[in-house]
């Protein structure tokens, strides 16, 4: 009867551990996307998208689509716009970290996860898919300009840079460095 009674009891103590890590589980991803609903009321990516372009104004705007509700070019449906859309909204991806910016650059270059038709931003209230179109102009940017967008990106969405530091940032020199030497130096 004791051993009936512990391996009931070991079962519920199991079964009961399940049930709080799940709701754990559960509870992190809730305020995990709760953190990034917060970030994105802060700052709209209908704002952002502008910012992007003052701060890069060679990034392709990729928004000579036509909208199907009006029949004319959607101006402010641009590649920046979409980018964002994706990153934030589709992925659900944190838009402060370096990192996960470049996993969307990634899946736009074919490298990470599939990217799909019908949830890509834009492809329910444009004629045309843009897709296609904007994965090729990203495809096109150099490395240092996809550097430069995923920097500027967090700029604008982390302005306290508390993740980033000057030592992170790409750089825009086209001038060779010096190598740095005496780093051993300092350790003494």
């Amino acid at each position: 009867m004791v051993v009936k009674f512990n391996s009931a009891l070991i079962m519920v103590l199991v079964v009961s551990g399940l049930v709080v890590g799940l709701g754990t589980s559960q509870l992190y991803q809730s305020s995990f996307i709760g953190i990034q609903s917060a970030l994105a009321q802060r700052i709209s990516p209908s704002e952002v998208w502008q910012l992007v372009y003052q701060q890069l104004p060679d990034l392709p705007k990729e928004n000579q689509y036509i909208s199907k509700e009006t029949g004319k070019k959607a101006e402010n449906n641009t590649l920046a716009n979409r980018l964002i859309r994706y990153h934030v909204y589709v992925k659900e991806r944190s838009p402060i970290y370096r990192f996960d910016w470049k996993l969307t650059m990634a899946d736009y270059l074919g490298a990470n996860e599939v990217m799909y038709d019908t949830t890509y931003p834009g492809s329910d209230i444009l004629r045309e898919n843009p897709i296609e179109g904007d994965r090729a102009a990203i495809s096109r940017l150099s490395r240092r300009q996809r550097d430069a967008l995923v920097q500027t990106l967090v700029d604008i969405f982390n302005p306290n840079g508390q993740n980033t530091t000057n030592e992170s940032r790409p750089s825009t020199s086209t001038t060779p460095q010096k190598p740095q030497t005496g780093g051993a130096e300092l350790l003494k």
